[in-house]
Protein backbone atom coordinates (compact mmCIF):
# COMPACT_ATOMS: atom_id res chain seq x y z
CA UNK A 1 0.00 0.00 0.00
CA UNK A 2 1.20 3.46 -0.86
CA UNK A 3 0.19 6.27 1.34
CA UNK A 4 1.33 10.11 1.21
CA UNK A 5 0.59 10.67 4.72
CA UNK A 6 3.65 7.82 6.11
CA UNK A 7 6.75 7.32 3.85
CA UNK A 8 7.99 4.17 5.74
CA UNK A 9 11.06 4.44 3.59
CA UNK A 10 12.01 7.77 4.45
CA UNK A 11 11.70 7.49 8.03
CA UNK A 12 14.25 3.91 7.61
CA UNK A 13 16.78 6.10 5.59
CA UNK A 14 16.30 9.27 8.36
CA UNK A 15 17.42 7.15 11.14
CA UNK A 16 19.99 5.43 9.46
CA UNK A 17 21.30 9.06 8.36
CA UNK A 18 20.86 9.73 12.21
CA UNK A 19 23.19 7.46 13.15
CA UNK A 20 25.22 7.72 10.79
CA UNK A 21 25.74 11.58 11.41
CA UNK A 22 26.41 10.49 14.93
CA UNK A 23 28.75 8.20 15.12
CA UNK A 24 30.50 10.78 12.63
CA UNK A 25 30.51 13.59 15.11
CA UNK A 26 31.87 10.92 17.40
CA UNK A 27 34.39 10.00 14.81
CA UNK A 28 35.45 13.90 14.36
CA UNK A 29 35.20 14.55 18.05
CA UNK A 30 38.00 12.03 18.50
CA UNK A 31 39.76 13.16 16.28
CA UNK A 32 39.83 16.80 17.29
CA UNK A 33 40.32 15.92 20.80
CA UNK A 34 42.45 12.67 20.56
CA UNK A 35 40.31 11.15 23.16
CA UNK A 36 37.76 8.52 22.75
CA UNK A 37 37.01 9.01 26.52
CA UNK A 38 36.76 12.38 26.50
CA UNK A 39 33.68 13.03 29.35
CA UNK A 40 31.86 10.15 31.79
CA UNK A 41 29.24 9.94 29.15
CA UNK A 42 31.81 8.06 26.95
CA UNK A 43 32.58 5.54 29.15
CA UNK A 44 31.83 6.14 33.07
CA UNK A 45 33.96 3.84 34.33
CA UNK A 46 36.94 4.27 32.55
CA UNK A 47 36.76 8.43 32.56
CA UNK A 48 36.24 8.13 36.91
CA UNK A 49 39.41 5.11 36.61
CA UNK A 50 41.89 8.13 35.04
CA UNK A 51 40.81 11.12 36.38
CA UNK A 52 41.92 9.35 39.39
CA UNK A 53 45.06 8.89 37.82
CA UNK A 54 45.20 11.93 36.29
CA UNK A 55 44.94 13.21 40.27
CA UNK A 56 47.96 11.36 41.30
CA UNK A 57 50.05 12.21 38.37
CA UNK A 58 49.80 15.99 39.56
CA UNK A 59 50.53 14.71 43.07
CA UNK A 60 53.74 13.23 41.93
CA UNK A 61 54.66 16.01 40.12
CA UNK A 62 53.95 18.04 43.50
CA UNK A 63 56.34 15.25 45.15
CA UNK A 64 58.51 15.40 42.44
CA UNK A 65 59.31 19.48 43.20
CA UNK A 66 59.30 18.14 47.23
CA UNK A 67 62.30 15.69 46.41
CA UNK A 68 64.45 18.48 44.58
CA UNK A 69 64.02 20.58 47.28
CA UNK A 70 64.99 18.32 49.92
CA UNK A 71 67.51 17.32 47.30
CA UNK A 72 69.14 20.46 47.09
CA UNK A 73 68.87 20.99 50.78
CA UNK A 74 70.89 17.64 51.81
CA UNK A 75 73.46 18.17 49.27
CA UNK A 76 74.39 21.97 50.43
CA UNK A 77 74.54 20.73 54.23
CA UNK A 78 76.70 17.20 52.41
CA UNK A 79 79.17 19.91 51.08
CA UNK A 80 79.29 21.70 53.99
CA UNK A 81 80.00 18.66 56.08
CA UNK A 82 82.52 17.26 53.81
CA UNK A 83 84.40 21.03 53.61
CA UNK A 84 84.12 21.09 57.81
CA UNK A 85 86.03 17.82 57.57
CA UNK A 86 88.63 18.92 55.29
CA UNK A 87 89.02 22.01 57.29
CA UNK A 88 89.50 19.85 60.72
CA UNK A 89 91.97 17.93 59.01
CA UNK A 90 94.53 20.79 58.64
CA UNK A 91 93.71 21.12 62.22
CA UNK A 92 94.72 17.71 62.90
CA UNK A 93 97.75 18.29 61.16
CA UNK A 94 98.69 21.79 63.13
CA UNK A 95 98.23 19.38 66.40
CA UNK A 96 100.15 17.00 64.87
CA UNK A 97 102.88 19.89 64.59
CA UNK A 98 102.27 20.99 67.72
CA UNK A 99 103.64 17.91 69.52
CA UNK A 100 107.09 18.70 68.59
CA UNK A 101 109.30 20.73 71.50
CA UNK A 102 111.01 23.39 68.71
CA UNK A 103 108.05 24.75 67.38
CA UNK A 104 106.46 28.16 67.41
CA UNK A 105 103.10 27.08 69.25
CA UNK A 106 102.04 30.67 68.99
CA UNK A 107 102.07 30.80 65.54
CA UNK A 108 100.25 27.46 65.25
CA UNK A 109 97.43 28.39 67.43
CA UNK A 110 97.01 31.19 65.20
CA UNK A 111 96.48 29.39 62.85
CA UNK A 112 94.12 26.73 64.33
CA UNK A 113 92.43 29.75 65.27
CA UNK A 114 91.97 31.09 61.64
CA UNK A 115 90.45 27.32 60.53
CA UNK A 116 88.30 27.24 63.30
CA UNK A 117 86.67 30.63 62.65
CA UNK A 118 86.27 29.59 58.88
CA UNK A 119 84.70 26.30 59.89
CA UNK A 120 82.05 28.63 62.18
CA UNK A 121 81.81 30.44 58.99
CA UNK A 122 80.87 27.40 56.61
CA UNK A 123 78.26 25.98 59.36
CA UNK A 124 76.45 29.23 59.56
CA UNK A 125 76.46 29.67 56.01
CA UNK A 126 75.13 25.73 54.97
CA UNK A 127 71.75 26.62 54.52
CA UNK A 128 68.98 26.24 51.75
CA UNK A 129 66.00 28.13 51.45
CA UNK A 130 66.81 28.83 55.55
CA UNK A 131 66.74 25.25 56.59
CA UNK A 132 70.16 24.48 58.15
CA UNK A 133 71.10 21.11 58.80
CA UNK A 134 74.19 21.30 60.28
CA UNK A 135 72.98 23.59 63.66
CA UNK A 136 70.20 21.74 65.67
CA UNK A 137 69.32 18.69 66.52
CA UNK A 138 65.27 18.18 64.97
CA UNK A 139 65.09 15.51 62.10
CA UNK A 140 63.32 16.83 58.86
CA UNK A 141 61.43 14.83 56.73
CA UNK A 142 61.05 14.86 52.62
CA UNK A 143 57.68 14.47 51.13
CA UNK A 144 58.82 11.39 48.81
CA UNK A 145 55.38 9.75 48.36
CA UNK A 146 52.00 9.22 47.60
CA UNK A 147 50.70 5.76 48.55
CA UNK A 148 47.34 4.65 47.33
CA UNK A 149 45.37 1.68 48.48
CA UNK A 150 43.28 -0.83 47.37
CA UNK A 151 40.38 0.96 48.90
CA UNK A 152 41.10 4.04 47.64
CA UNK A 153 42.99 5.48 51.21
CA UNK A 154 46.00 7.88 50.06
CA UNK A 155 48.73 8.66 53.05
CA UNK A 156 51.81 10.27 52.15
CA UNK A 157 55.34 8.66 52.83
CA UNK A 158 58.44 10.74 53.74
CA UNK A 159 62.13 10.63 53.84
CA UNK A 160 63.53 11.75 57.26
CA UNK A 161 66.82 13.27 56.91
CA UNK A 162 68.66 13.36 60.47
CA UNK A 163 70.14 16.77 61.29
CA UNK A 164 73.62 16.64 62.36
CA UNK A 165 74.61 19.93 64.41
CA UNK A 166 77.98 20.91 63.84
CA UNK A 167 78.21 24.05 66.02
CA UNK A 168 80.59 24.61 68.92
CA UNK A 169 77.78 25.21 71.20
CA UNK A 170 78.34 23.90 74.90
CA UNK A 171 74.62 22.99 75.79
CA UNK A 172 72.72 23.72 79.03
CA UNK A 173 72.72 21.47 81.41
CA UNK A 174 69.33 19.67 82.33
CA UNK A 175 67.15 20.38 85.63
CA UNK A 176 64.94 17.03 84.91
CA UNK A 177 65.51 13.14 86.55
CA UNK A 178 68.43 12.81 88.26
CA UNK A 179 71.04 10.30 85.75
CA UNK A 180 73.62 10.11 88.69
CA UNK A 181 73.36 5.97 88.61
CA UNK A 182 74.31 6.27 85.22
CA UNK A 183 78.19 7.45 86.10
CA UNK A 184 80.59 6.76 88.83
CA UNK A 185 84.07 7.50 90.01
CA UNK A 186 86.51 5.40 91.24
CA UNK A 187 87.64 7.59 93.72
CA UNK A 188 87.12 11.11 95.12
CA UNK A 189 90.11 12.59 94.58
CA UNK A 190 92.70 12.17 91.76
CA UNK A 191 96.04 11.44 94.00
CA UNK A 192 99.74 12.52 92.21
CA UNK A 193 101.86 11.36 95.92
CA UNK A 194 101.67 7.97 94.40
CA UNK A 195 99.45 6.37 97.78
CA UNK A 196 96.93 5.59 95.37
CA UNK A 197 99.25 3.49 92.91
CA UNK A 198 101.88 1.56 94.36
CA UNK A 199 102.41 -1.66 95.49
CA UNK A 200 103.72 -2.76 99.13
CA UNK A 201 105.48 -6.21 99.94
CA UNK A 202 106.99 -7.23 102.88
CA UNK A 203 109.77 -9.54 102.10
CA UNK A 204 110.48 -12.57 105.04
CA UNK A 205 113.48 -14.98 104.26
CA UNK A 206 116.99 -16.66 104.79
CA UNK A 207 119.65 -16.78 101.97
CA UNK A 208 120.00 -19.62 99.61
CA UNK A 209 117.21 -18.97 97.39
CA UNK A 210 116.48 -16.44 94.66
CA UNK A 211 113.44 -13.93 95.32
CA UNK A 212 112.06 -13.60 91.49
CA UNK A 213 109.76 -10.18 90.84
CA UNK A 214 107.88 -9.73 87.43
CA UNK A 215 106.54 -6.67 86.26
CA UNK A 216 104.82 -6.87 82.78
CA UNK A 217 106.84 -9.39 81.53
CA UNK A 218 110.42 -7.76 82.54
CA UNK A 219 111.49 -10.08 85.41
CA UNK A 220 114.58 -10.03 87.88
CA UNK A 221 116.38 -12.17 90.12
CA UNK A 222 117.91 -10.99 93.33
CA UNK A 223 119.26 -13.93 95.90
CA UNK A 224 118.10 -13.43 99.22
CA UNK A 225 119.81 -12.11 102.07
CA UNK A 226 119.93 -12.83 105.53
CA UNK A 227 119.72 -9.01 106.13
CA UNK A 228 116.04 -8.42 104.83
CA UNK A 229 117.22 -4.43 103.84
CA UNK A 230 119.86 -5.99 101.94
CA UNK A 231 118.16 -8.64 99.55
CA UNK A 232 115.24 -4.88 99.66
CA UNK A 233 117.93 -2.86 98.00
CA UNK A 234 119.19 -5.88 95.78
CA UNK A 235 115.77 -5.77 94.72
CA UNK A 236 114.47 -2.15 94.12
CA UNK A 237 118.02 -1.71 92.33
CA UNK A 238 117.19 -4.48 89.87
CA UNK A 239 113.58 -3.24 89.16
CA UNK A 240 115.10 0.44 88.72
CA UNK A 241 117.49 -1.07 86.41
CA UNK A 242 114.57 -2.01 84.14
CA UNK A 243 114.21 1.33 82.74
CA UNK A 244 110.68 0.99 83.19
CA UNK A 245 108.64 4.20 82.46
CA UNK A 246 107.45 5.72 85.66
CA UNK A 247 108.19 2.49 87.59
CA UNK A 248 110.23 2.85 90.76
CA UNK A 249 111.35 1.00 93.16
CA UNK A 250 112.61 1.92 96.94
CA UNK A 251 113.18 0.59 101.07
CA UNK A 252 110.00 1.75 102.85
CA UNK A 253 111.93 0.37 106.33
CA UNK A 254 110.46 -2.64 108.35
CA UNK A 255 111.26 -5.37 105.63
CA UNK A 256 109.22 -3.18 103.40
CA UNK A 257 109.50 -2.90 99.16
CA UNK A 258 107.64 -0.12 97.73
CA UNK A 259 106.87 -0.32 94.35
CA UNK A 260 105.50 2.88 92.62
CA UNK A 261 103.88 3.86 89.22
CA UNK A 262 103.51 7.32 88.29
CA UNK A 263 102.48 6.88 84.77
CA UNK A 264 98.92 8.35 83.73
CA UNK A 265 96.74 5.77 81.90
CA UNK A 266 98.95 2.60 82.00
CA UNK A 267 98.73 0.03 84.95
CA UNK A 268 101.51 -2.88 85.75
CA UNK A 269 100.45 -6.92 86.42
CA UNK A 270 103.46 -7.54 89.16
CA UNK A 271 104.01 -11.21 89.94
CA UNK A 272 106.75 -12.75 92.02
CA UNK A 273 108.05 -15.87 93.74
CA UNK A 274 109.57 -16.13 97.13
CA UNK A 275 111.48 -19.05 96.31
CA UNK A 276 112.30 -22.25 99.33
CA UNK A 277 110.68 -21.12 102.36
CA UNK A 278 111.16 -17.52 101.87
CA UNK A 279 107.52 -15.72 102.00
CA UNK A 280 106.40 -12.52 100.38
CA UNK A 281 103.25 -10.43 102.18
CA UNK A 282 101.15 -8.28 99.54
CA UNK A 283 100.25 -5.11 102.88
CA UNK A 284 99.26 -2.63 100.30
CA UNK A 285 97.75 -1.60 96.55
CA UNK A 286 96.92 1.40 96.94
CA UNK A 287 94.42 3.27 99.09
CA UNK A 288 92.36 1.06 101.01
CA UNK A 289 93.82 -2.10 99.67
CA UNK A 290 93.54 -5.58 101.50
CA UNK A 291 96.54 -7.11 103.39
CA UNK A 292 97.33 -10.78 102.55
CA UNK A 293 98.82 -13.72 103.72
CA UNK A 294 102.47 -14.24 103.38
CA UNK A 295 102.84 -16.66 100.57
CA UNK A 296 105.89 -18.22 98.50
CA UNK A 297 104.19 -16.92 94.92
CA UNK A 298 101.68 -14.65 93.97
CA UNK A 299 100.26 -11.61 91.74
CA UNK A 300 98.93 -8.13 91.82
CA UNK A 301 98.15 -5.04 89.43
CA UNK A 302 100.53 -2.02 89.80
CA UNK A 303 97.38 0.60 88.92
CA UNK A 304 97.77 3.79 87.09
CA UNK A 305 97.49 6.89 88.48
CA UNK A 306 94.60 8.13 86.97
CA UNK A 307 90.56 7.68 88.14
CA UNK A 308 88.18 6.29 86.47
CA UNK A 309 85.02 7.84 85.86
CA UNK A 310 82.71 4.78 84.36
CA UNK A 311 79.81 5.54 82.45
CA UNK A 312 76.81 2.60 82.53
CA UNK A 313 77.08 -0.01 80.49
CA UNK A 314 72.94 -0.41 79.90
CA UNK A 315 71.36 3.04 80.24
CA UNK A 316 70.32 4.37 77.31
CA UNK A 317 71.09 7.90 76.29
CA UNK A 318 68.40 10.30 75.21
CA UNK A 319 68.40 13.69 73.72
CA UNK A 320 69.58 16.43 76.28
CA UNK A 321 71.26 13.80 79.08
CA UNK A 322 73.53 16.18 80.77
CA UNK A 323 76.66 14.57 82.34
CA UNK A 324 79.09 16.23 84.53
CA UNK A 325 82.70 15.87 86.09
CA UNK A 326 83.39 18.34 88.97
CA UNK A 327 87.21 18.29 89.39
CA UNK A 328 88.23 20.73 92.68
CA UNK A 329 84.85 22.02 92.54
CA UNK A 330 84.55 23.13 88.87
CA UNK A 331 82.07 21.46 87.04
CA UNK A 332 82.42 20.29 82.84
CA UNK A 333 79.59 19.43 81.25
CA UNK A 334 78.52 17.17 78.48
CA UNK A 335 75.12 16.97 76.79
CA UNK A 336 74.52 14.27 74.88
CA UNK A 337 72.58 14.54 71.47
CA UNK A 338 69.86 12.55 69.37
CA UNK A 339 71.27 9.59 68.68
CA UNK A 340 74.17 9.43 70.97
CA UNK A 341 75.86 6.69 72.99
CA UNK A 342 78.28 6.73 75.97
CA UNK A 343 81.21 6.32 73.79
CA UNK A 344 80.04 9.84 72.40
CA UNK A 345 79.03 11.11 76.02
CA UNK A 346 83.05 10.00 77.32
CA UNK A 347 84.44 11.65 74.34
CA UNK A 348 82.24 14.97 75.15
CA UNK A 349 83.39 15.04 79.00
CA UNK A 350 86.80 14.20 77.84
CA UNK A 351 86.83 17.46 75.76
CA UNK A 352 85.06 19.37 78.68
CA UNK A 353 87.64 18.82 81.41
CA UNK A 354 90.77 19.25 79.00
CA UNK A 355 89.23 22.77 78.00
CA UNK A 356 89.02 23.74 81.78
CA UNK A 357 91.56 25.57 83.72
CA UNK A 358 93.01 22.70 85.89
CA UNK A 359 96.84 22.69 85.65
CA UNK A 360 98.35 19.45 85.64
CA UNK A 361 94.82 17.65 84.78
CA UNK A 362 95.09 15.38 81.90
CA UNK A 363 92.37 12.97 80.60
CA UNK A 364 91.74 10.07 78.41
CA UNK A 365 88.84 8.08 77.14
CA UNK A 366 88.90 4.06 77.31
CA UNK A 367 86.51 1.08 76.57
CA UNK A 368 86.82 -2.08 79.31
CA UNK A 369 87.67 -5.32 77.23
CA UNK A 370 85.89 -7.03 79.45
CA UNK A 371 82.42 -4.92 80.17
CA UNK A 372 82.16 -2.83 77.32
CA UNK A 373 82.13 0.10 79.44
CA UNK A 374 83.28 3.92 78.65
CA UNK A 375 85.28 5.63 81.03
CA UNK A 376 87.22 8.89 81.25
CA UNK A 377 90.40 8.65 83.06
CA UNK A 378 91.20 11.60 84.75
CA UNK A 379 94.79 12.15 86.01
CA UNK A 380 96.32 15.30 88.21
CA UNK A 381 100.37 14.99 88.01
CA UNK A 382 100.79 17.22 91.17
CA UNK A 383 102.01 20.54 89.46
CA UNK A 384 99.27 22.54 90.97
CA UNK A 385 100.98 23.25 94.12
CA UNK A 386 97.76 25.19 95.47
CA UNK A 387 96.06 21.81 95.22
CA UNK A 388 98.86 20.09 97.35
CA UNK A 389 98.88 16.51 96.04
CA UNK A 390 94.91 15.15 95.59
CA UNK A 391 92.81 16.62 93.26
CA UNK A 392 89.28 16.13 94.38
CA UNK A 393 86.84 14.54 91.90
CA UNK A 394 82.77 14.10 91.51
CA UNK A 395 80.33 13.16 88.73
CA UNK A 396 76.65 13.67 88.47
CA UNK A 397 74.08 13.81 85.80
CA UNK A 398 70.90 14.87 85.33
CA UNK A 399 67.71 14.73 82.23
CA UNK A 400 66.43 17.30 79.97
CA UNK A 401 69.36 19.89 78.83
CA UNK A 402 69.75 21.42 75.21
CA UNK A 403 72.44 19.23 73.62
CA UNK A 404 76.33 20.72 73.05
CA UNK A 405 77.12 20.89 69.45
CA UNK A 406 79.30 18.24 67.34
CA UNK A 407 82.20 20.33 67.18
CA UNK A 408 82.23 20.87 71.21
CA UNK A 409 85.26 21.37 72.36
CA UNK A 410 86.96 22.94 69.01
CA UNK A 411 86.39 26.69 70.78
CA UNK A 412 89.00 25.13 73.15
CA UNK A 413 92.22 23.92 71.34
CA UNK A 414 95.08 25.52 72.57
CA UNK A 415 98.33 23.61 71.59
CA UNK A 416 100.22 26.94 73.16
CA UNK A 417 101.08 24.50 76.22
CA UNK A 418 102.66 21.08 76.82
CA UNK A 419 99.03 20.18 78.25
CA UNK A 420 96.83 21.09 75.92
CA UNK A 421 98.91 20.12 72.61
CA UNK A 422 98.36 16.71 74.20
CA UNK A 423 94.66 16.92 74.63
CA UNK A 424 94.36 18.21 71.18
CA UNK A 425 95.65 15.63 69.59
CA UNK A 426 92.77 12.61 70.85
CA UNK A 427 90.32 15.41 70.96
CA UNK A 428 90.33 16.70 67.17
CA UNK A 429 90.30 13.27 66.02
CA UNK A 430 86.97 12.96 67.98
CA UNK A 431 85.70 16.13 65.86
CA UNK A 432 86.90 14.26 62.87
CA UNK A 433 84.88 11.58 62.88
CA UNK A 434 81.82 13.67 64.00
CA UNK A 435 81.89 15.55 61.25
CA UNK A 436 83.13 12.52 59.11
CA UNK A 437 79.50 10.94 60.47
CA UNK A 438 77.73 13.58 59.47
CA UNK A 439 79.31 13.88 56.09
CA UNK A 440 78.00 10.22 55.36
CA UNK A 441 75.11 10.54 57.05
CA UNK A 442 74.41 13.20 54.59
CA UNK A 443 75.45 11.32 51.34
CA UNK A 444 73.21 8.58 52.35
CA UNK A 445 70.09 10.39 52.65
CA UNK A 446 70.80 12.38 49.13
CA UNK A 447 71.39 9.27 47.47
CA UNK A 448 68.41 7.72 49.11
CA UNK A 449 66.12 11.09 47.88
CA UNK A 450 67.91 10.82 44.18
CA UNK A 451 66.76 7.79 43.63
CA UNK A 452 63.06 7.84 45.14
CA UNK A 453 62.87 11.30 42.66
CA UNK A 454 64.16 9.07 39.25
CA UNK A 455 61.34 6.53 40.75
CA UNK A 456 59.11 9.33 41.03
CA UNK A 457 59.75 10.66 37.64
CA UNK A 458 59.41 6.80 36.10
CA UNK A 459 56.31 6.15 37.80
CA UNK A 460 54.66 9.67 36.71
CA UNK A 461 55.76 8.27 33.05
CA UNK A 462 54.00 5.03 33.35
CA UNK A 463 50.71 6.49 35.02
CA UNK A 464 50.87 9.15 32.05
CA UNK A 465 50.76 5.79 29.70
CA UNK A 466 48.72 3.81 31.47
CA UNK A 467 45.79 6.65 31.43
CA UNK A 468 46.75 7.36 27.77
CA UNK A 469 46.32 3.58 27.20
CA UNK A 470 42.56 4.01 28.69
CA UNK A 471 41.31 7.75 27.32
CA UNK A 472 43.58 8.20 23.95
CA UNK A 473 42.08 7.39 20.29
CA UNK A 474 43.27 5.21 18.12
CA UNK A 475 44.13 7.79 15.11
CA UNK A 476 44.71 5.54 12.41
CA UNK A 477 41.40 3.35 13.49
CA UNK A 478 39.37 7.00 13.96
CA UNK A 479 40.71 7.59 10.59
CA UNK A 480 39.87 4.87 8.39
CA UNK A 481 36.38 5.06 10.44
CA UNK A 482 36.12 8.78 9.48
CA UNK A 483 35.95 8.04 5.60
CA UNK A 484 33.97 4.99 6.34
CA UNK A 485 31.18 7.36 7.89
CA UNK A 486 31.45 9.97 5.08
CA UNK A 487 30.73 7.48 2.26
CA UNK A 488 28.04 5.80 4.07
CA UNK A 489 26.70 9.57 5.35
CA UNK A 490 26.74 10.46 1.26
CA UNK A 491 24.88 7.25 0.43
CA UNK A 492 22.18 7.74 3.26
CA UNK A 493 21.62 11.05 1.97
CA UNK A 494 20.87 9.45 -1.40
CA UNK A 495 18.93 6.47 -0.04
CA UNK A 496 16.72 9.60 2.04
CA UNK A 497 16.45 11.24 -1.05
CA UNK A 498 15.39 8.40 -2.82
CA UNK A 499 12.67 7.31 -0.30
CA UNK A 500 11.68 10.76 -0.67
CA UNK A 501 10.89 10.78 -4.30
CA UNK A 502 8.68 7.50 -3.70
CA UNK A 503 5.33 9.65 -3.04
CA UNK A 504 5.63 11.47 -6.35
CA UNK A 505 5.16 8.35 -8.19
CA UNK A 506 1.55 8.39 -6.84
CA UNK A 507 0.43 10.84 -8.78
CA UNK A 508 0.58 9.32 -11.86
CA UNK A 509 -2.29 7.30 -10.57
CA UNK A 510 -4.55 10.39 -10.71
CA UNK A 511 -3.44 11.82 -14.72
Amino acid sequence: MSSILTNNGAMVALQTLSSINSNLTDTQAMISTGKKVGSAKDNASVWAISKVMESDVQGFKGISDSLSLGQSTVAVARQASESVTDLLTQIKAKVVASQEQNVDRNKIQTDIKALTDQIKSVTNAAQFNGLNLIKGTDDVTVLSSLDRASNGAVTASDITVNRHDLSTDAGVYGAGTSLAANISASEATVDSSGAQNQVELTLAGSSGDALSLNINGSTVSVAWNTDAATTIGDAAGAINALGLTGITATDGGSGKLEIANTNAFQSFDVSWDAGGTNTVALNNVGTGGTAAASTAAGTTTLVERAEGVTLSTSAKVNDGDSYRISVNGNDYNYIAGKGETMKDVAAGLKAAVDAGAETGVSTQVSQDETTGAWSVKVDYDGTDTTAGSTMTLAVNGAADGTASGGLFGLDNINVATDQGAKAALGNVETLINNAIDAAASFGSSQSRISTQSDFIGKLTDSLKSGIGSLVDANMEEASARLQALQVQQQLGVQSLSIANKAPQSILSLFR
